[in-house]
């Protein structure tokens, strides 16, 4: 199921765009056919028939049966490093990476933008939840761009990818997807129209964004039940102290990937 992006590319040559063309057709009669008859009842062979190509064709665009539904990891994997890494047009990876958020959203309201097409991302998610390859290979899918988020993060910051603060802030970015996943199916059920429903979606982005904007703490509070004054002041305090020891950690962990780098260029 192809979807256009909004990473910026080079104008396209013919070739280009007649493999761009094969590989949509491809998806898109694939697509199809699972809707229709069920990921399991259906053969790359089939898909390959009804596209009119080879199966050998299908595998040069698609390693796997499942990558044929899920086949946008290239394109996320892009607009990643776009938005979180060192080319990001924004100083703040979070604002860059919600501005990416909300013109996929738009882009996909543009692909579907009639009632029914817009509610058929019901049978869509049904299918993926439906069929237990399916769901393994969108959560590998997901790790993978975990990875890869917490890499070009961690090269703008100049720590290791590893460090605990790029892996706990990719996970919580690349959870973004899901939650606009969420709403978009939420939406597909209940929203009168795609145009509400697009609103209904983007609130549920920014309202998500804006608790990882100002830290965990603002939920723990509702957690916790606390509303009064003096409760407040303590739990801004802690928030304050808590975010002075990430910097500190940071500044540490810099230091130490900067200090790996040189021990091993001076080995080499």
């Amino acid at each position: 199921m192809v979807v256009s992006g909004t990473v910026a590319a080079a104008p396209e040559g013919l070739r280009e765009r007649k493999k761009r063309e094969t590989r949509q057709q491809i998806s898109d009669v694939a697509t199809g056919l699972f809707l229709e008859r069920g990921f399991d009842e259906v053969r790359v062979a089939d898909i390959a028939r009804a596209a009119g190509v080879s199966e050998k064709t299908v595998y040069n665009y698609f390693e796997t049966k499942e990558a044929l539904l899920l086949d946008r990891e290239q394109h996320m994997e892009e607009l990643i490093g776009s938005a979180l890494g060192p080319g990001s047009s924004t100083a703040s990876p979070l604002e860059s990476f919600v501005a990416a958020l909300l013109q996929e959203i738009a882009q996909f309201f543009e692909h579907w933008d009639h009632d029914q097409d817009f509610r058929s991302i019901l049978r869509f998610q049904e299918l993926i939840e439906g069929t237990p390859s399916l769901r393994a290979a969108q959560r590998d899918m997901m790790d993978r761009l975990t990875q890869v988020a917490a890499v070009a993060m961690a090269e703008r910051a100049d720590v290791d990818p590893d460090d605990p603060e790029p892996q706990i802030a990719a996970a919580a970015m690349v959870g973004l997807w899901g939650v606009m996943f969420r709403a978009l199916r939420k939406q597909a059920e209940l929203a009168a129209d795609p145009q509400q429903a697009q609103q209904a979606v983007v609130r549920d982005v920014t309202r998500a964004a804006r608790l990882l904007e100002t830290g965990l703490w603002s939920f723990d509070l509702t957690v916790q039940g606390i509303s009064g004054r003096e409760q407040l002041r303590a739990a801004g305090e802690a928030a304050r102290d808590a975010s002075r020891q990430v910097m500190s950690a940071l500044r540490d962990a810099r230091q130490a990937w900067r200090d790996a780098h040189h021990e091993h260029h001076h080995r080499s």
